[in-house]
C-alpha cells in the first residue's frame, strides 16, 4: 500500500495528537520518553492503516493512547518492584554500625528461617547488591532458579514472626 504522505509530513500534522494523550493522561514527561512512544505509536499506526475499518485520526488516537497506557503499566509494575526492592533493602540493609554483634544476630536468625539457596540470594542480591544474573552465574545455576530463591525466601521474611522479631529487638 502506497502512503499519499511521507511520516514527515505526518509527525508535523498530528504530533500534537501525542501531547493531548499525555495530557489527558496526566503524564509527566520531562524527558519526552513517552512523547517518543506516542511517535512510535503514530508511526505504527500509519504503517497498519486501513482506510476501510475508520478514520486516520481516530486510529491515530486509539493507537498512540493505547501505547502510552500499556508503557504507563510497565513503568508502574517497575516502579511497585523497585520500591518494594528498596524497602526490603532498608528493612534488612545492615550498615556499618558500631555494635557488629546486632548486624549478626539478624543475620543468624534470618538464616535459621532460611534454606541455604534462599539466604545465598538475601546475602548476596540484598546485602551486597548483586543482580540476579550475577548470582546465578556465581552459584551456577539459572536465573530462574534464583528467582524462585528470592520468591520463597521473601514470602518467608514477610512473616509476622520475623517481623516481630526485628521489631522486638532493634527497634
Amino acid at each position: 500500500m502506497t502512503r499519499l504522505f511521507n511520516f514527515e509530513e505526518i509527525y508535523e500534522q498530528n504530533k500534537q495528537r501525542i501531547h493531548y494523550q499525555i495530557h489527558r493522561l496526566n503524564i509527566r514527561d520531562p524527558h519526552k520518553e513517552y512523547f517518543q512512544d506516542g511517535l512510535c505509536a503514530m508511526w505504527h499506526a500509519n504503517e497498519t492503516y486501513d482506510p476501510d475499518k475508520g478514520v486516520l485520526s481516530t486510529y491515530f488516537n486509539y493507537t498512540i493512547r493505547q501505547k502510552l497506557l500499556d508503557q504507563l503499566r510497565k513503568d508502574s509494575k517497575e516502579l511497585i518492584h523497585r520500591k518494594s526492592h528498596l524497602q526490603h533493602l532498608h528493612y534488612f540493609q545492615l550498615q556499618q554500625t558500631e555494635d557488629t554483634s546486632e548486624a549478626t544476630e539478624i543475620l543468624y536468625h534470618l538464616k535459621s528461617r532460611l534454606t541455604e539457596n534462599q539466604y545465598i540470594w538475601l546475602y548476596h542480591s540484598i546485602l551486597h547488591g548483586m543482580t540476579l544474573e550475577e548470582v546465578a552465574d556465581q552459584k551456577d545455576t539459572t536465573i530462574d532458579a534464583v528467582k524462585s530463591w528470592a520468591r520463597q525466601a521473601r514470602k518467608k521474611l514477610r512473616t509476622e514472626e520475623v517481623r516481630q522479631f526485628i521489631l522486638e529487638n532493634f527497634y
